[in-house]
């Protein structure tokens, strides 16, 4: 969600920046921050601590409490990013099963979303937090798309619809964690990784989807998704 449909992700630079700052460490650079994307809340604080060298009596949940705070300023005036909408408006009239799989705590998923609940509402019941998952299981593990994918089949057999494998799943990431998540639970990654992101990123990480695209393909933006391509018709 954080980076792929609405631009959250300026959030998280900005409030990580104004801790660090605090702390008279330099400002968080997408060297760091790419490892941060798609990660639970608490893990992505561990990250930064260790990398920045914060005082060890601040625990990763107390990052979490502090920035929670400035969030609550921030997250409410959140955008959709180019060409997101569009495309689960576009899966929905089309009755393409969707879901939402987000690292983020239902609290701070709530927060991001109070302005655009309608919109968020399109994707139903099958929103899956890290809440959702035991600790620990949060992307890069596929736990969260496993679960997100149970809950579609869930409503499914209700129907009398038939169950869908996770390999005739598309998966929506914008960071590695999530792209990792995606392709070891089993379905094809549609990767659209920020500019800043892929400019510090070793070739060998963006080579995850595989040699010739056989796990995933990369776009600039979901403006680029070519919809006939991946039978989205």
């Amino acid at each position: 969600m954080d980076g792929l449909l609405i631009n959250s992700e300026d959030v998280y630079t900005t409030v990580y920046t104004e801790l660090l700052q605090k702390y008279g460490k330099p400002a968080l650079t997408w060297d760091v921050k790419y490892k941060l994307q798609g990660r639970a809340g608490v893990d992505a604080a561990q990250i930064v601590i260790d990398h920045y060298g914060l005082p060890k009596d601040l625990t990763p949940q107390m990052i979490l409490d502090i920035n929670y705070k400035r969030q609550l300023e921030l997250f409410p005036h959140c955008k959709f990013m180019p060409g997101a909408l569009e495309l689960v408006k576009y899966l929905k009239s089309k009755n393409f099963a969707i879901g939402l799989a987000t690292s983020s705590s239902k609290k701070t998923f709530k927060l991001k979303t109070e302005n655009l609940k309608e919109e968020f509402s399109l994707f139903g019941k099958h929103v899956i937090t890290a809440d959702d998952v035991p600790p620990g299981k949060s992307k890069p593990q596929p736990d969260i798309y496993l679960t997100c994918l149970k809950s579609i089949n869930d409503e499914r057999i209700l129907k009398g619809e038939p169950e869908i494998s996770i390999e005739e799943c598309l998966v929506f990431e914008d960071g590695r964690p999530g792209v990792v998540a995606g392709i070891t639970a089993g379905a094809y990654v549609i990767w659209v990784p920020d500019k800043r992101a892929v400019a510090v990123m070793d070739p060998q990480e963006l080579a995850i989807i595989g040699k010739n695209n056989e796990y995933g393909v990369i776009l600039g933006s979901l403006e680029e998704l070519n919809k006939e391509h991946f039978g989205l018709q």
